[in-house]
């Protein structure tokens, strides 16, 4: 992003008054190297460069007040907070229930000690594994 060479660059007469200010300032030269290459600073930044500007005296105050409507143009970006933690697969209690009771009239019932794997496992029992248990209870009662 390359500013035309005739307009005015007040970021980069700030960053230069800094510089002369706080030659040993990492931060401020820091900034200045970026600023030549990318032509543009983030908000965090330019508003680390307002703190900084505004400690010297010989800077004019038009200059700093550029800098603080520029900062107050600049969208301010907010973090989301993450979301709860779940887990992918909830077992139906209901299930366990009927699974619990078959294997106590019949515990060595076959195709209920496979479901009963499935769900301790929380794999997802299908609609005819449903059926299957709901038939197997129904001829308990």
């Amino acid at each position: 992003m390359q500013q035309p060479k005739d307009r005015l660059d007040i970021i980069n007469e700030v960053l230069e008054e800094c510089i002369m200010s706080y030659p040993l300032s990492s931060f401020i030269i820091s900034l200045y190297k970026q600023y030549q290459q990318r032509g543009s600073l983030s908000k965090k930044q330019l508003q680390g460069l307002y703190g900084k500007a505004s400690k010297i005296e010989k800077l004019a105050p038009g200059k700093l007040a550029t800098i603080e409507a520029i900062i107050k143009r600049m969208p301010t970006r907010y973090k989301s907070e993450l979301p709860e933690i779940k887990p992918l697969f909830e077992k139906e209690e209901e299930t366990g229930r009927i699974i619990t009771e078959i294997l106590e009239k019949y515990p060595n019932h076959k195709r209920v000690l496979f479901l009963k794997v499935k769900y301790d496992n929380n794999q997802p029992l299908s609609s005819n594994d449903m059926a299957d248990l709901k038939r197997f209870n129904s001829l308990l009662k």
